[in-house]
């Protein structure tokens, strides 16, 4: 582990030093409550510290109220406290300014040892419950198959991305995709295949995007683009790069090379206006009609104009 040591005492810091540093952990070494607070608080900072309860600038207790009133967002750092007073009171009030653990001066090394694995035991475990926590989180976000935002978190971000962009008065597109025969593919070499075919077309349309564009899977294979600060012109160039990805170069499964299109419809705001369920609705009919046209084209809705982009035969 980074340990941090804050001790105004010489002898003192280069006894924890040597006692740490043959342990295998890289010792970070100040001599004040003030350096030890930016020592912690900066990113990539120690996770455990070991500091002097009585010591210029910030003293012990100030680093630990100081450090216990970040979010909890912010990664735990395990605090033992070094210190010569022995009363229960004082006992009481450092664990209420979030101590985690006492060591008495002068300190024994092997006590130090152990104190120091039982730290190790619990940022181990925080370690492991912010691990799962994250992963649910993803799992939640998330669609299994493709790694893409779910419909659910796709949707939500839209409904953000749109009430920036009535605010801005900035232009927003969505397109609606949809990859062509597809129950075709699944009938004809199998589910497996199908859900192959859905992770490769995901993986051309991250590909393609430009930063700052959002990609979920919009349900079965379907997915939502959504493009802000993009107006109709601009989104028909985006989704024909997209379109051309897909269909450009045959998706290899494991025994047969497969072709796949999709068809794109898309709606923009400077047609349809800023709500979430009218442009959803009006992507979907650009996406009927662009199936109707004969597939494998970016199609616009727009009550004025209709705009229709085909792959080049």
């Amino acid at each position: 582990m980074r340990i941090l040591i804050a001790d105004d005492d010489p002898i003192t810091r280069r006894l924890l030093k040597g006692t740490l540093e043959p342990l295998g952990h890289e010792v970070v070494s100040v001599t004040n409550g003030t350096d030890a607070l930016e020592g912690l608080l900066r990113d990539g900072a120690p996770q455990l510290a070991v500091l002097d309860w009585m010591m210029p600038g910030a003293d012990g207790l100030t680093v630990c109220r100081t450090m216990r009133a970040r979010p909890d967002s912010a990664p735990y750092v395990y605090i033992i406290l070094l210190t010569a007073k022995v009363g229960k009171a004082d006992m009481v009030e450092a664990l209420d300014a979030g101590a985690d653990d006492f060591l008495m001066k002068p300190f024994d090394a092997m006590e130090l040892r152990v104190r120091l694995h039982s730290g190790e035991r619990v940022l181990n475990f925080q370690k492991r419950l912010i691990e799962a926590k994250e992963a649910l989180r993803y799992q939640a976000t998330h669609d299994n198959l493709t790694g893409l935002w779910n419909r659910g978190l796709v949707l939500e971000t839209l409904d953000q991305q749109l009430s920036r962009a009535r605010r801005s008065n900035d232009p927003l597109t969505i397109a609606m995709a949809d990859l062509d025969h597809f129950k075709l593919t699944n009938d004809t070499y199998g589910h497996a295949a199908g859900d192959a075919v859905l992770l490769e077309a995901a993986q051309r349309i991250k590909h393609q995007v430009r930063e700052g564009d959002l990609v979920g899977r919009y349900g079965g294979e379907e997915f939502l683009l959504v493009l802000p600060s993009t107006d109709a012109h601009q989104a028909l160039q985006v989704a024909d790069r997209v379109r051309a990805a897909i269909s450009g170069t045959p998706m290899r499964l494991p025994n047969v090379a497969v072709s796949i299109t999709a068809s794109f419809g898309l709606a923009s705001t400077a047609d349809i206006g800023y709500d979430a369920t009218a442009l959803l609705q009006a992507a979907d009919t650009a996406l009927y009609e662009a199936k109707a046209l004969g597939r494998d084209r970016v199609h616009t809705s727009c009550p004025v104009r209709q705009h229709t982009v085909q792959m080049a035969q």
